[in-house]
């Protein structure tokens, strides 16, 4: 029910052996406690939903949630729902996308936060099928009118305006919204054909949007005394397309322990670093503890972790960074 993409053997993963057979796939993008995505998951059993939350709460009470009802049409992914859409969900399979009540990132410098701008359904364009759909649900209303312009700038959906079905309205925000007195907005994206100048038409983003490569290993094997203290800066370094922060040195029996925080597009993660004594010299690289992604941004932090330790005297005599 759970999904860990590090153990999945590929990327994106075929939906008969997410689920266990086929169906109509849909993307559930924030889906809270999961009493919506139960109540769709039993009134739409046919359907093979796909959920994704960044909150580690809210993913162990869903999980509980369906477990305790026998809910085995859905599966929960722990992260960001672009990263989701990109590396778990096959081109040209994806039914429907439903977001209720997603952050509206209100202050104007944080607007570049939003899901849903014209970049996203662009590249949502690659994943829906034809004539697949988004159902957004939202008390607010600047960022509602704002997903409206985003979609129709992209000139790949055809956008309606309706009630929001009442189903939409039994979420945990819904309710606590609707007992606060506020109204709700409604819109329907319906991924369509578009006319090019030349003729042509296109039913999607004609910009590939493959998964994000991953990696076997990240590390090196250096020669020489591990050192007695490792003192690593706490500043932002900067990776491909994002950050990498080493949050703390923690020293063991065998080495040094490094906990270190990447962010990557649609990607964040919390992970130790290693540089221990082995059997071929000093290892400087990635732990296996928690089945960490390895993606470029994670190779990049060991990079720097590894120049670190020349800075110091050590030399490197194996580098699979």
């Amino acid at each position: 029910m759970l999904v860990r993409p590090a153990l999945l053997p590929l990327w994106p993963p075929r939906v008969k052996d997410l689920f266990g057979r086929e169906g109509p796939l849909v993307l559930e993008v924030g889906f809270g406690d999961g009493r919506f995505t139960a109540e769709l998951a039993k009134a739409h059993p046919e359907w093979l939903i796909l959920g994704a939350e960044v909150s580690a709460a809210s993913v162990l009470r869903a999980y509980r949630r369906l477990k305790r009802e026998g809910i085995g049409n859905v599966r929960l992914y722990h992260g960001q729902g672009p990263f989701a859409l990109r590396n778990l969900v096959p081109p040209g399979s994806l039914r429907r996308v439903i977001v209720n009540f997603p952050d509206p990132w209100p202050k104007k410098r944080h607007q570049a936060k939003r899901l849903l701008r014209e970049d996203f359904f662009r590249k949502l364009s690659t994943r829906l099928v034809e004539g697949g759909d988004l159902l957004l649900t939202t008390d607010h209303e600047e960022y509602f009118r704002f997903a409206l312009e985003e979609a129709k700038r992209s000139g790949l959906y055809r956008v309606e305006v309706k009630e929001p079905p009442e189903a939409h309205l039994r979420t945990k925000y819904a309710l606590k919204w609707k007992a606060a007195g506020r109204t709700f907005f409604h819109a329907v994206f319906t991924k369509v054909a578009v006319a090019l100048p030349e003729g042509q038409t296109r039913l999607a983003d004609p910009t590939p949007w493959p998964p994000i490569r991953r990696y076997e290993v990240a590390h090196a094997l250096l020669r020489g005394e591990l050192p007695k203290e490792l003192t690593l800066a706490k500043a932002p370094v900067a990776i491909p397309g994002g950050v990498a922060v080493f949050l703390e040195v923690a020293r063991g029996e065998e080495g040094f322990y490094v906990l270190t925080h990447v962010e990557e597009e649609d990607l964040t993660q919390d992970l130790l670093l290693e540089v221990r004594r082995s059997a071929h010299g000093l290892y400087a690289g990635v732990s296996r503890f928690g089945s960490p992604l390895i993606t470029e941004g994670v190779k990049e932090a060991v990079r720097v972790l590894v120049r670190e330790l020349g800075g110091v005297g050590l030399e490197v005599v194996q580098d699979h960074t």
